[in-house]
């Protein structure tokens, strides 16, 4: 008897669906996907929404260290050991659907089919540039280049496709969080980015191509 020829593996379908360690979550904006401490036993993978990686020092500051997209994975950190904790707190900022990968089983795809570790390296690759920059930023970049950043990344300047101009609902205090300044500083600077035309808000915030002027101007 012919042997069956294997069934090329498509890792869109895998990511899609739930299946054998796989399972398909859902949640409410302020939901957390895991916390920090947790036991760090599964992957996740965004489907659809937003998400925010914050860590919190033992003297109980708050900072947001990633913002993740749809596509993106998060707490990638469980493929490393077993038995390791999470090292941050991930937090739907929008509705959000993910799908929930055991450590078992994405330690076994990436292993067996070359096309899901392909795209896993990449994407580890992607993260580590992104958190250098996010790095150079916090370092190198004024508070308000800082805060015209985040504001771009939430928009999906830079992605493939075009950017969400109207970006999820975020509180003032959350921006603070994430660029390392007060609520009062980001206050400002939103009133002087509305006033050059860089962007709008009436509870929502629309950002405009024209901010990366911030950016970009030295």
């Amino acid at each position: 008897m012919a042997e069956r020829p294997k069934v090329a593996f498509d890792a869109e379908s895998f990511l899609a669906n739930t299946g054998l360690g796989r399972e398909i979550v859902q949640l409410k904006p302020r939901r957390a996907f895991f916390s920090q401490g947790d036991p760090a036993d599964s992957v996740f993978y965004l489907q659809k929404g937003r998400a925010k990686l914050t860590v919190i020092s033992k003297s109980g500051k708050k900072g947001t260290i990633a913002l993740i997209s749809a596509g993106d994975f998060v707490g990638e950190e469980s493929v490393a050991a077993v038995g390791g904790l999470r090292l941050a707190t991930a937090t739907a900022i929008t509705a959000s659907t993910a799908l929930k990968i055991e450590r078992e089983e994405i330690i076994r795809v990436l292993r067996e089919e070359h096309a899901f570790s392909d795209l896993f390296v990449k994407f580890l690759l992607a993260r580590s540039m992104r958190t250098q920059a996010d790095l150079v930023d916090q370092l190198f970049n004024s508070s308000e280049k800082r805060l015209a950043r985040v504001l771009l990344l939430l928009a999906e300047f830079g992605r493939p496709g075009e950017p969400e101009s109207l970006i999820p609902e975020i509180s003032q205090q959350a921006l603070a969080e994430m660029i390392g300044a007060t609520r009062a500083r980001v206050s400002f600077f939103m009133n002087r980015f509305r006033k050059l035309g860089f962007i709008e808000y009436n509870g929502r915030i629309r950002v405009h191509r024209s901010l990366l002027n911030v950016v970009l101007h030295d």
